[in-house]
């Protein structure tokens, strides 16, 4: 059923939105301060070509200064946005009894978009 659910996801929207994500992460590895932040956006943009199936996890050491301090530069500089913008598309999707459980995996992208160092979509 997640294959099915990934296959549509792609179709309707998905591909596009990993794509930004990766060329996002590209422009921002331009530069060596924007390297990390780049991978990460690399990282969200990766997850969001096949959310169905899959979960958030913590990777060891999540919580660790470096993590937490590029968490908060995160949040303030990419994070809010990204998180807004899926909870705007969960919010149209839910509309509909057939975009639930599309907004459901928006929802679920949203605490990796906030949060995307020391955590993982596995």
């Amino acid at each position: 059923m997640s294959l099915f659910g990934n296959i549509i996801w792609l179709i309707f929207g998905g591909l596009l939105t990993g794509l930004a994500y990766i060329f996002g992460g590209i422009v921002l590895c331009i530069t060596i301060i924007g390297i990390p932040f780049g991978l990460q956006q690399i990282k969200l943009g990766f997850a969001t070509f096949a959310p169905f199936g899959k979960e958030i996890v913590e990777t060891k050491n999540a919580w660790g200064g470096l993590n937490l301090l590029f968490n908060i530069i995160w949040i303030v500089l990419f994070g809010w946005e990204i998180a807004i913008a899926h909870l705007i598309h969960a919010i149209i999707l839910a509309i509909t009894i057939i975009g639930i459980p599309f907004a459901k995996q928006h929802i679920k992208l949203i605490p990796l978009a906030l949060l995307p160092f020391g955590h993982d979509l596995r």
